[in-house]
């Protein structure tokens, strides 16, 4: 009897436990989520604000409005014969047709208020300005055009960047003062130059002076039709803006990450292992590489969303048509409304990634508990 009853009050704990818990990561999440949200509401105002100058970038497109649709009257033969007072309520009219259609005869306020409604529901509209050069209009066609070459480029090369930066300041870690780790300390200075400082020297040395490769683009002009071909030549322009990509953060990674294993290494815990008898492959793998997962995790998230955003300067010098090219021309367009959506998809990328990362903790180390310990 007594033994029904323990069983009973144990199973009725288990559940008030199970049912505590769950209540604790609903809140927790619920909270985590309205709190990056309000992050992200103020993040794209403060864009649109930025991006708009404060409203000083809706006069230099009237001005541009203004210069335009005159000078498209003046030229035009079909308003030759009309007075000078003809021409201009011609003008004055066609400019506030231009204005309202852009929502320019509307306080800056307004349409601050109306441009964050519409990124927060990836409603990002046309183009001001010819971003693309394909022509589209459309902001959500210019990115995902540009979305491709953006993956391929920095994609192919911050992965190796990062697993080879890992995996070698790992065996760094292993031979601390060896010549090898001598020679990494050394170089990782050489890091504080931009990927857009070594693209110019890469291009006089492969391009201008040795001409084995090309100056820059994604393919040749006419590009190949074979699919083998048109590979094989997208490879040969990846080379250069993906060396300089790789040698301006190679020496650098290796120097972090060997830094933090090596603190990994001198533990407690570590030193034990080791007095056991441990081979080093366990030891890494078990002491060392395993309570590290969590930041390893953490960088390789960022740097997958941050491929979003591509290079805005080695991208233009290498004519590598990738999404920081086209913000790049956004920015010198004026052209809001693809500023806005670059920046807002990054920061939704950027909120669901940091949402993820707090559960993706707790599965990795049971030290952590999401919505922190009772």
């Amino acid at each position: 009897m007594a033994e029904t009853t323990l069983s009973s009050n144990i199973q009725a704990y288990q559940k008030k436990t199970a049912a505590n818990t769950l209540t604790r990561l609903l809140r927790y999440s619920a909270v985590r989520l309205v709190t990056l949200f309000v992050t992200v509401v103020v993040g794209v105002y403060l864009t649109i604000l930025i991006a708009n100058m404060g409203g000083y970038v809706d006069e230099i497109l009237r001005g541009e409005i203004r210069e335009r649709i005159s000078v498209s009257i003046s030229q035009n033969p079909a308003y030759r014969d009309y007075t000078v007072e003809q021409r201009n309520q011609l003008i004055q009219a066609e400019i506030a047709q231009e204005e309202e259609r852009l929502g320019l005869n509307q306080p800056f306020l307004i349409r601050s208020l109306s441009f964050l409604r519409n990124a927060l529901t990836l409603n990002f509209g046309r183009a001001l300005n010819m971003t693309s050069d394909s022509g589209s209009r459309q902001v959500s066609l210019i990115l995902l055009e540009r979305l491709p070459s953006t993956l391929v480029l920095f994609g192919t090369s911050n992965l190796l960047l990062f697993f080879i930066s890992v995996f070698l300041a790992l065996a760094l870690s292993r031979h601390y003062g060896s010549w090898a780790d001598k020679i990494i300390v050394a170089l990782s200075p050489t890091s504080a130059a931009p990927p857009w400082f070594y693209g110019i020297f890469l291009i006089l040395i492969f391009a201008a002076w040795l001409r084995v490769l090309p100056f820059g683009g994604m393919v040749s002009a006419p590009p190949p039709t074979n699919r083998l071909e048109y590979a094989l030549d997208l490879l040969v322009h990846m080379i250069l803006p993906a060396s300089a990509l790789f040698l301006s953060s190679i020496f650098l990674s290796i120097y972090n990450w060997r830094t933090f294993f090596l603190i990994y290494s001198s533990e407690d815990y570590v030193e034990m292992a080791k007095a056991k008898g441990l081979t080093a492959r366990d030891i890494e793998r078990r002491y060392i590489l395993r309570p590290t997962l969590p930041t390893i995790v953490t960088s390789f998230a960022l740097l997958l969303i941050g491929l979003w955003t591509g290079a805005i300067i080695t991208e233009t010098i290498f004519n590598w048509p990738g999404l920081g090219r086209t913000l790049y021309r956004a920015i010198g367009l004026y052209d809001t409304p693809v500023i806005v959506a670059s920046t807002i998809i990054f920061a939704y990328l950027l909120a669901i990634t940091v949402f993820v990362l707090d559960f993706i903790y707790a599965l990795l180390d049971p030290r952590v508990k999401v919505g922190g310990a009772q």
